[in-house]
């Protein structure tokens, strides 16, 4: 078998766990966290259901434009072997002030959604803390995930250094 077939290139492996992990991750919390929107009392199972969804949508698209965003204003080619971390930070801090205006401009403003009174939220902002931990949390978990070794790269490495596992 040729090693062009026996390993996987890096950064595509990298992306798509990222966004794996981005996409189950955010549709975990997002189901998770509905009991603090009002949504939750007012809504219909189907409505509940379709905002979840439609918010891990909306998600999986903020991650990967501030990690495509990351990419250009941090990343190497070599990614993710070089300027991991700085693409990282990057992107969650990306991630997180856009969340943080849209939870402000949602909320406060345009009032698409509301809290319930169990969301704790940021007093000078009225930003959900629930949302901000979110995109702690989710994006640092892709993250990791995405640097995991892949079966096929440490079959690979063992081989080269002539080792089975």
């Amino acid at each position: 078998m040729s090693r062009i077939w026996a390993v996987p290139d890096d950064r595509m492996t990298a992306l798509r766990r990222y966004v794996a992990v981005i996409a189950l991750g955010n549709l975990v919390w997002e189901f998770a966290q509905m009991p603090l929107y009002t949504l939750w009392r007012t809504g219909t199972g189907g409505e509940i259901a379709f905002a979840a969804l439609h918010c891990t949508g909306g998600d999986v698209l903020i991650a990967t434009a501030s990690l495509g965003l990351a990419f250009l204003m941090a990343g190497r080619p070599a990614w993710p072997r070089e300027r991991f971390l700085a693409v990282a930070i990057t992107s969650v801090t990306l991630g997180l002030s856009y969340t943080v205006f849209s939870e402000w401009l949602n909320s406060e403003v345009r009032r698409t959604w509301a809290y319930s009174d169990l969301m704790p939220t940021l007093p000078w902002l009225g930003t959900g803390l629930s949302p901000l931990a979110q995109w702690l949390v989710v994006p640092i978990l892709a993250f990791r995930a995405s640097r995991r070794p892949s079966y096929a790269a440490s079959a690979a490495v063992s081989l080269k250094n002539g080792t089975v596992s």
